[in-house]
C-alpha cells in the first residue's frame, strides 16, 4: 500500500495492543481492506466475500489469513472461523454494511453486533477516506497513483449493553448502537482530514 499510495494513518494507538478486537471498517471502494491490512498495527483477519477467491487470489487470500463468506446464507463455518479469530486474541475486520456502497455506515447489517456481543471483542471503528474520491486514468476504479489515503482510528467502544444478553432484541439494540458510534467516528474523521 505504501508504494502505491501515500496512506497517511491517524490513531493506529487506539487499537489495543493485544486481545480480541474488531476493526469495523466503511467501504466505498476494492483497496479498503487491503489498505487496512497493509497500514493497521496488528494482522487483520477479514470476512471476505467467497467471490474474491478465485483463481491465483485465492490462495494468496486464504494464505495470508482471510475468511472465506457465503453472503447469501448464515455460513456457519465462517461464523466459527471468525469467532475463532477472537478467541485466540486476534483481530477481526467487518465491513458492517456488508458489500461496498457509500461507505457511510448508513445500512449495518447485524453480523458486528452479533460477533461483538457474541466474543465480548471491543470495536474499533475505521474511516478509509480518499480512496473514492478521484479515479486513475491509468488503472480503472482505482485511485490514481501516489495519492493520499486516509486510515483513521477511532475510540475502542463495547457494544453489548453489560447484560450479556444475546436475544434478536438485544443484537438490534447493539446495533442501532453501532451505527451510532460508528456514523460519529466518520463524522470525526472526515473533519480532521478535511474530507
Amino acid at each position: 500500500m505504501y508504494g502505491l499510495w501515500k496512506p497517511r494513518v491517524l490513531g493506529a494507538w487506539r487499537v489495543p495492543a493485544a486481545g480480541p478486537v474488531i476493526l469495523a471498517v466503511n467501504h466505498s471502494h476494492n483497496i479498503d481492506g487491503p489498505m487496512l491490512m497493509g497500514t493497521a498495527p496488528r494482522p487483520v483477519h477479514f470476512l471476505i466475500k467467497k467471490e474474491a477467491f478465485t483463481g491465483p487470489l485465492g490462495p494468496f487470500l486464504e494464505g495470508i489469513g482471510q475468511l472465506k463468506v457465503d453472503r447469501e446464507s448464515a455460513d456457519r463455518a465462517a461464523i466459527t472461523e471468525a469467532l475463532g479469530v477472537l478467541e485466540g486474541g486476534g483481530v477481526l475486520g467487518i465491513f458492517p454494511e456488508g458489500t461496498r456502497g457509500e461507505g457511510d455506515f448508513a445500512s449495518l447489517r447485524s453480523g458486528l453486533a452479533y460477533f461483538a456481543v457474541r466474543s465480548g471483542a471491543p470495536i474499533v471503528p475505521v474511516a478509509v477516506l480518499g480512496s473514492a474520491e478521484r479515479r486513475s486514468r491509468l488503472v480503472r476504479g482505482l485511485p490514481p497513483l501516489r495519492s493520499r489515503v486516509d486510515v483513521v482510528f477511532g475510540d475502542a467502544f463495547e457494544a453489548g449493553d453489560g447484560s450479556g444478553r444475546r436475544t434478536r432484541k438485544a443484537l438490534d439494540e447493539a446495533t442501532v448502537r453501532i451505527q451510532q458510534r460508528l456514523g460519529a467516528h466518520l463524522a470525526d474523521a472526515k473533519r480532521l482530514t478535511g474530507r
